[in-house]
């Protein structure tokens, strides 16, 4: 039983690695800090400051958190409404987000962002 386990853990890495490596064709190519690693570190920095001005601001953070359930497609256009009706909290918002949006064209990545 063990064995299967390790197998299925080798198995799972070795195609993680590969769908990896075959999304991007070298890591020379790639430009500079648009690894995995400052993916994480760029989102992981746009989710605290986005969760600190949620925190600060109780009256978006009331607005976001009734989205919760709705229909994707419903709360893209809530967003944009509400954005629309609140141009200084879109501008906020942009600019919390803005260093992801910058990695996203250097990289490349074609990455979604909601509220932007």
């Amino acid at each position: 039983m063990l064995k299967i386990r390790v197998l299925h853990g080798v198995i799972t890495v070795g195609a993680l690695a590969g769908a990896l490596l075959a999304t991007a064709p070298s890591a020379v190519a790639d430009p500079p800090n648009c690894t995995a690693a400052d993916m994480a570190g760029v989102a992981a920095g746009v989710s605290a400051a986005t969760s600190a001005y949620l925190f600060t601001h109780p009256e978006v953070n009331a607005f976001v958190t009734g989205l919760k359930g709705q229909p994707r497609e419903q709360v893209l256009g809530q967003v944009q409404q509400y954005l629309d009706a609140n141009p200084q909290t879109k501008a906020e918002i942009r600019n919390i987000r803005q260093p992801l949006a910058d990695l996203r064209n250097r990289c490349g990545v074609n990455a979604e962002l909601p509220m932007s």
